[in-house]
């Protein structure tokens, strides 16, 4: 199959009030294109409700980094036609023989939006019954070996074989500034936690943290992030205080997840910070944490 665009669907970004959504979506537009033209890929970007299109000529390193952008909860590479059921069946049967050979069974899974003089089970079922005559292969509904998806979409239709996973959440920037203190690798799976609701972090680093993994993790999701490593012979609280009133960060971000050993360092931090502090971890346990670093691609 030869993509022509990429279809992107984003979730809780659609939960808000009208105003806020469109607002987000831009955001998660100008993140998509700004890293886009940061590794030098073409693109075009439109949108509509629930859906981002993007158009270029790097489908594969496109979907490369589309897994890294926050905000994302899935995307599909897919192919374009408009909503006429000839040209949709005459699309998909093309389509079909790349994919299909005999003793392979198919789904067709349709969704429509907008008005037409079809329904959705109309479009499965008579492209279903083309798909078979051209190929002799057989429809499973329930556990096909390929399933091919048509999102109909007023005039227009796209082709796709699949829902590729992106980060999820909010994209960063939707949300106010934090200071993600660092000072142990679970402090950096604390702040994709932060991230994924949409804040920006900035990084207070302990001295002797090895800075390496900050960078990569950095580097690995597109954080555009200042790092400050802070002055050991100068109070702590001091030189964090300062830091938030610098930058104006909203709250503090810290990687403690063992509430009974870690009770006391909590309670000198809210004795000391006036801005809320979040404890992403404090829930997990540490069998938990090594999975999830190994997830966003943290080893120790």
């Amino acid at each position: 199959m030869k993509f022509e665009l990429i279809i992107i669907r984003y979730g809780e970004i659609a939960l808000k009030s009208n105003y806020i959504r469109k607002k987000f979506e831009r955001i998660l537009i100008k993140n998509i294109k700004t890293i886009l033209n940061q590794e030098k890929i073409t693109n075009k970007i439109k949108s509509e409700w629930g859906r981002i299109y993007l158009y270029t000529d790097k489908i594969d390193r496109s979907l490369i980094i589309l897994k890294k952008i926050f905000g994302i909860v899935n995307f599909s590479p897919s192919t374009q036609t408009n909503s006429n059921i000839k040209s949709i069946s005459k699309k998909t049967i093309s389509l079909s023989k790349d994919y299909l050979k005999k003793d392979i069974s198919f789904a067709i899974r349709t969704n429509r939006t907008g008005n037409h003089n079809y329904t959705s089970q109309d479009v499965s079922v008579k492209i279903g019954r083309k798909i078979q005559e051209n190929t002799g292969c057989s429809v499973d509904l329930t556990n096909p070996d390929f399933e091919l998806f048509i999102d109909i979409r007023e005039e227009n239709a796209y082709l796709f074989k699949e829902k590729i996973n992106g980060p999820g959440g909010m994209p960063v920037g939707s949300q106010d500034k934090v200071l993600s203190f660092i000072d142990n690798i679970y402090s950096i799976l604390a702040c994709f936690y932060i991230l994924r609701r949409g804040c920006k972090p900035l990084f207070f680093v302990k001295k002797d943290f090895d800075i390496s993994l900050l960078n990569s993790f950095v580097k690995k999701w597109y954080l555009e992030s200042e790092i400050f490593v802070y002055n050991e012979n100068k109070n702590f609280f001091s030189e964090l205080n300062k830091k938030l009133s610098e930058k104006k960060c909203k709250a503090v971000v810290t990687g403690f997840f063992d509430l009974k050993n870690n009770f006391p360092k909590i309670k000198e931090f809210k004795k000391n910070i006036d801005v809320p502090i979040l404890h992403p971890l404090i829930s997990f346990d540490e069998n938990n944490l090594e999975e999830k670093l190994k997830e966003i691609g943290v080893f120790k």
